[in-house]
């Protein structure tokens, strides 16, 4: 839930109410539904209504030449498609959950957003015959945190008193206390980067409600666990919400997992236990919370390390991946820059080992959104494209990639963060963005040297750029985004 990333959408033309605007739920990105071992939301999509996608409805016109529906109803919004959309959103049951339309937009918008809010792209509602001349395009990006917040505590805000949200018209005020306390803890994590300052409650209470049932329930226990992660006393908000991380029931330990992040290092003893749990559904969130919130010290990083070595599981793997990142840029921000090159010896050790495979939604042959985990990998790995270029194959790795999402953010603090590892560190990026066919992986490695060399350049950086200036030449594609975000001087001409 801590905002790490933001995906941004760049809206090259004017986009009019009845274009298909993107449409959200605002406030629903602390709420999912079970996606662990549940197949219809095995990718993460977190579908709303799944049966829409399996009943056919997904691939049925409700706009354009080969609808069947009344032009005045597709204007309207009254098609059986936009109903069952509404219908979707209004029965989670969630707090201030309805649908949002992002429009009317200007040309060059931008609309940021979680990614973890709901959200899809829409049909269009004007006439199918005026689209060549109206056309709607989008460019999305992912940008994303590569230093942990640093500033003073926020004043006290009252949630009650905000009035109506002027872009969706929604009431923070008609939220339950569930929400706010989710709401709470996340705007002190982003002005202090620290866990929020503890409140009264009632812990017996708090723990009934984290084991609601019911997927309408989700609030109150996500609810639950941040207001015991509040609780005064810390030892015993880690016992509550470390015996719930155990539990069989996906709803209890997601929760569970937020509450300890949320918690901050007094969560520590409880998830290096936890990390080492036969079910790895309980290491996956155990491994999560321990980049989130561990103590910034050794046995935190090196269990995370441990898990991205040895665990059985590509998702646990995965996790730990991203994890080591986190601990990374917070050990940065506590002063503890001796504890990033176990860091980086790790993730260098996972790109050796790991593997890319062919992308699940080519080897099924299935849409992504029905794609099914396999011995290999109990993860969903993305769609796989090659772009047309020999250069690169329809792979992915979840691992790998999270891997080198953590290197971009740890390269981005300099080369002096590795010490000794600073070598061997450039060498493995460089083999990545040279050699692997996945070009995600490719773009990520190059991205990574190009902080390097240019975000804090020295003495030590100049192999980065050498490596980086060859790579320029060599590289079918390029991310110029990026790379300019990253200090690289714009191309000659542009």
């Amino acid at each position: 839930h801590q905002a790490v990333q933001v995906e941004m959408l760049y809206y090259p033309q004017a986009v009019a109410a009845d274009m298909g605007p993107t449409a959200t739920v605002p406030y629903s990105q602390y709420w999912a539904f079970n996606h662990e071992e549940n197949h219809d939301n095995f990718p993460g999509a977190d579908h709303l209504d799944f049966g829409y996608y399996l009943s056919g409805m997904e691939r049925v016109p409700v706009s354009g030449p080969k609808s069947e529906y009344a032009e005045e109803d597709i204007r309207a919004g009254n098609t059986r498609h936009d109903q069952r959309m509404r219908d979707a959103v209004a029965n989670t049951e969630w707090p201030l959950a309805r649908p949002f339309e992002v429009a009317p937009l200007s040309a060059g918008s931008v609309v940021l957003h979680s990614h973890n809010l709901f959200h899809r792209g829409n049909h269009r509602r004007d006439d199918w015959r005026g689209w060549a001349d109206r056309p709607r395009f989008l460019w999305r990006f992912w940008l994303y945190r590569v230093a942990q917040p640093r500033g003073d505590e926020p004043d006290e805000l009252d949630w009650r008193a905000l009035g109506v949200d002027p872009l969706t018209g929604a009431r923070p005020a008609d939220a339950p206390e569930d929400a706010v306390a989710a709401w709470r803890c996340q705007r002190h994590w982003l002005a202090t980067g620290r866990p929020a300052p503890r409140r009264a409650g009632n812990a017996q209470a708090l723990t009934e409600q984290l084991y609601a049932f019911g997927d309408a329930a989700e609030p109150a226990r996500i609810g639950a666990a941040y207001r015991l992660a509040s609780l005064p006393d810390g030892a015993a908000a880690a016992r509550v919400l470390g015996e719930a991380l155990h539990q069989e029931r996906e709803t209890v330990r997601r929760a569970a997992a937020y509450g300890l992040a949320a918690l901050g290092a007094d969560a520590t003893e409880a998830l290096l236990g936890a990390v080492q749990a036969p079910l790895k559904w309980t290491r996956k969130g155990a491994t999560f919370a321990l980049g989130e919130a561990g103590r910034v010290e050794a046995p935190a990083r090196d269990a995370i390390a441990r898990r991205l070595a040895e665990d059985s599981s590509v998702y646990v793997r995965s996790v730990a991946a991203a994890a080591l990142g986190c601990f990374g840029r917070r050990a940065i921000a506590a002063g503890a820059r001796e504890l990033v090159p176990g860091c980086l010896e790790a993730l260098l050790s996972s790109l050796a080992r790991e593997e890319n495979r062919l992308a699940m939604n080519v080897a099924q042959g299935r849409s992504i959104k029905i794609v099914r985990p396999t011995d290999e990998c109990d993860v969903c790995e993305g769609i796989g494209s090659d772009r047309g270029m020999e250069r690169f194959a329809p792979v992915r790795s979840a691992v790998r990639e999270n891997a080198l999402w953590s290197a971009v953010i740890l390269s981005s603090h300099g080369v002096a963060l590795a010490e000794d590892a600073l070598t061997p560190w450039i060498d493995g990026l460089t083999e990545v963005a040279r050699r692997d066919e996945n070009l995600f992986s490719a773009g990520l490695a190059l991205d990574a040297l190009n902080r390097l060399a240019r975000l804090h350049p020295g003495d030590r950086s100049a192999l980065a750029a050498e490596r980086v200036d060859a790579l320029l030449a060599e590289l079918p594609t390029l991310s110029f985004e990026s790379l300019l975000r990253g200090g690289l001087a714009p191309p000659r001409g542009a």
